[in-house]
């Protein structure tokens, strides 16, 4: 198999880098509507 140049090495990093960006503020706003409706419901 023949290795990504560069170029394209560079824009997958990017591409990885802002899913698990996008990923971690998922999970964190999961979290807080999950919150939120435990909080609804228990009241």
């Amino acid at each position: 198999m023949e290795m990504a140049s560069e170029g394209n090495m560079e824009s997958a990093t990017q591409t990885y880098a802002g899913f698990v960006t996008l990923v971690k503020r998922g999970t964190i706003a999961c979290v807080v509507l999950a919150a939120i409706v435990v909080l609804l419901i228990s009241s």
